[in-house]
């Protein structure tokens, strides 16, 4: 994705109202929650901040000591037209950002599909180092390859990931893990069969420029989703399966 400013825009123009950003970022705020109850001080970095949505929820939610770094310049770019302290900062050299600065959680959302399991490792063991005790590491990534779609293609998304992946990552790397959840589940075969007939479409002429699923429906149909989503959190605390996985690290 780094490179395409089509994307980062259209990311930046919906990140705010868009139902699946609206509850992803209350499922991360909502564990920085129960990790660290009322304590709003805490240092947050968010690794591959994108355009610096979840900084902005953040802090709408009272956490003021937040930062972010992301590898693309459009990312930074438009993180700062939110003010937001961004940098531009490459994730495989996460040691080298602000070094000798610990944290009290650091969050990784739908990045690691970018890296394969050697340079994940690497990540996140310096995550850990980078985490003060009882600090929480708190991550989002696609799940199934079977909802690969031109989503993928646009994005340049290399993998998507299932729990038993997460949890050995997890081990590998001297974390205790909190939590690991799929969450999207009512919505997943609809995606899984959107998905499925655009790159039918899509092979009849490869040629053809592709876009992400990043894009603001109708008001009406936002907020039907939105609902649906908030029923699946009532109703559903670990999903069998979803286009989501979200995980927690201690």
């Amino acid at each position: 994705m780094i490179g395409n400013r089509s994307e980062y825009e259209s990311m930046y123009q919906v990140e705010r109202k868009l139902w699946w950003y609206r509850i992803l970022h209350d499922k991360v705020i909502r564990q920085i929650k129960a990790g660290f109850s009322t304590d709003q001080s805490i240092r947050i970095l968010d690794a591959g901040c994108g355009t610096g949505g979840l900084l902005d929820a953040l802090r709408q939610a009272g956490y003021q000591n937040s930062v972010g770094f992301d590898a693309s310049t459009d990312a930074v770019f438009f993180s700062r037209e939110r003010h937001l302290p961004v940098e531009l900062h490459n994730l495989l050299d996460i040691a080298s950002f602000h070094p000798g600065e610990t944290f009290d959680v650091i969050i990784c959302d739908d990045v690691l599909y970018f890296f394969n399991d050697e340079q994940i490792r690497h990540i996140l063991g310096v995550f850990r180092q980078r985490l003060r005790p009882g600090g929480l590491f708190i991550s989002n990534n696609n799940a199934f390859p079977a909802l690969r779609g031109t989503h993928d293609i646009a994005l340049n998304i290399s993998r998507r990931f299932v729990k038993s992946e997460l949890a050995d990552f997890a081990s590998q790397t001297g974390f205790s893990l909190k939590r690991v959840f799929y969450w999207n589940f009512l919505l997943t075969i609809p995606i899984w069969f959107v998905r499925k007939v655009q790159l039918f479409i899509w092979r009849l002429n490869p040629a053809r420029p592709v876009h992400s699923d990043v894009n603001q429906p109708p008001n009406w149909l936002n907020a039907l989703l939105l609902r649906i989503l908030r029923l699946e959190e009532r109703t559903f605390r670990e999903p069998p399966f979803g286009s989501s996985l979200f995980t927690v690290m201690r």
